[in-house]
This record gives structure tokens, sequence and C-alpha cells, in this order.
């Protein structure tokens, strides 16, 4: 079964996001826990905790189907080390937050080298600050973000995500999210049918579908290989129907949370709707 949804605004409180999703007739969702353009925000109070396990309770949704994404600002490989230091803490800080909240998972783009060391040295300070985070929580994934590349982040090939995991010492909390603009810009053609079937071969030869906990579903304004992060909303894109139509019949995304991020908020229930549409009965 698929259980598409889309990241919806916790504004006013994160008891609120479940409400959102029911409203625009979600399966899944995702959200910032904390303000995700600031360091610093304050605790989760025991209201806002009880409230949103209440919600979830009330419209059906389970820990598997809720993706949390951390703050924009964490870099777990900046190489400054007061820089990397801070970051740490904030992804620790977020990780505590979805244990509170009993939710399992926490997406977040890998980092970026900044030009001052190596993709290699980057990608060991990654896995380093994962194991620090898992080291000091329990029960929630460190869910790995591919990215499109743009800049000096790594993340963007399917060997960097396997490298990462394969530094994690607790491979039972670690996995993956795939973003589909990113995967595109990042130069994996899925916009044909081989290329998909080849993308998604190589995903599991290098990478395993068993560490796959969720996508994102995003068309792109930019196309193959150019390594630009611009989300556009579904159909609106350069990557067309097939690819959606593809995942929405293929049993290897079952199960897990198909979180849109498009830019258009006000389509997302016509979009849930329309993927939903895709599948063969």
């Amino acid at each position: 079964m698929k259980y598409v949804g889309a990241h919806v605004s916790a504004s006013g409180g994160v008891e609120n996001a479940p409400v959102n999703a029911h409203t625009i007739g979600a399966k899944a969702f995702a959200l910032f826990t904390k303000n995700q353009r600031q360091w610093v925000s304050g605790p989760l109070t025991e209201n806002n905790i009880s409230l949103f396990k209440a919600n979830c309770q009330k419209y059906g949704y389970l820990p598997e189907y809720i993706l949390p994404h951390d703050s924009y600002l964490i870099n777990l490989g900046n190489p400054e080390k007061e820089m990397l230091t801070k970051s740490r803490k904030a992804f620790l800080d977020e990780m505590n937050r979805c244990e509170i909240l009993g939710l399992k998972m926490l997406n977040f783009h890998p980092g970026a080298h900044l030009n001052l060391h190596s993709p290699d040295d980057c990608l060991k300070l990654i896995a380093e600050s994962i194991n620090l985070a898992l080291s000091k929580t329990k029960g929630v994934t460190a869910v790995i973000e591919n990215t499109a590349g743009q800049g000096s982040a790594v993340g963007n090939r399917f060997e960097h995500l396997g490298a990462i995991i394969g530094m994690v010492e607790d491979k039972t909390r670690v996995g993956v999210c795939l973003d589909t603009c990113h995967t595109l810009t990042s130069g994996y053609d899925i916009k044909t049918e081989e290329g998909y079937r080849s993308t998604f071969n190589d995903f599991d030869t290098i990478v395993g579908f068993s560490y796959l906990k969720g996508l994102h579903l995003n068309d792109s304004k930019k196309d193959l290989g150019t390594r630009v992060d611009r989300h556009e909303s579904l159909k609106k894109g350069v990557i067309g129907e097939g690819l959606f139509r593809r995942i929405m019949n293929d049993p290897r995304f079952d199960n897990m949370p198909l979180i849109l991020e498009t830019p258009d908020e006000s389509l997302w229930e016509e979009e849930i709707k329309w993927l939903y549409q895709l599948v063969n009965p």
C-alpha cells in the first residue's frame, strides 16, 4: 500500500501538523519539529507532545509514516570545528525531539565539504556525527537524504550514501530517503523506463533497498545532471508523468512515507489525489 502525503506546516505547534495533513487527504506527512532556520528553539512543552500524539492517533498516523526533517542550517560534514560542534548539538536536539514525540525517523541532508577538505573526509565526519547522535538517543533512525550535489554538498551519488552507511556502527538505525528532483539533477536518468530500471538497480546494488525509508516526490525545474536543487509542482517540471506512475505501481515503495515537497501547497490535495489515480487496478 502507498502512503502519500506532504511536508506540512507545524506553525503554532507540532500538534497542528497531523491536522494539516488530514486536511489535504494525506496518508503520511513530514514536518519540522522546530524552526528550520534557527539554531536554537524552545523545548517542546508537555502540551505540544500530548496533543501531537493525540492528533496522530485521532487521524490514524503511525510513526512509520511520519518523516520529520531537520534544520537546513546543520552541516554534519563541516570541517570547521566550531560549526561542526554547533551542527552536532543541533542534530542531537532534533533527534531528541523525535524521540520525545514518539517518532522513529529523522530525515536530513548529509552535509557539505565547503571546499575545505575532501569529499571522503566529509563523508567520514558525517558518519562520525551520526554515530555520536545514535549513541545518545534511542529508537530514532537517522535517514540520509540524497542531494542534487549543488555547491559542495555530498550525497549526490549512491556511493556516498553507501559509504556513510558503511561507517555507521548501528546499521539498524540508519536509512535513506531519495528525492526524485535531487536524483534527476544529480545525474540519474529516472525519466525513462530504462533509466528508472537502471537507477534503482544501481541503488539496490550500492546501497540496498533494505535501507530505503521514504521518498520525496517532487518534479524538477532543472534537468538531468544540472546539480541544481529546484523543486517544481507535479506535471509542471521536466520529469513528466511516467516516473510517478512507475513509483506508484512499484511494490518496492510500499509501506513507507512518500512525501511531496512541491512548492505550491495549494496543490497538495490535488497532487495526492492524482498520484493515487496513477495506481493500476
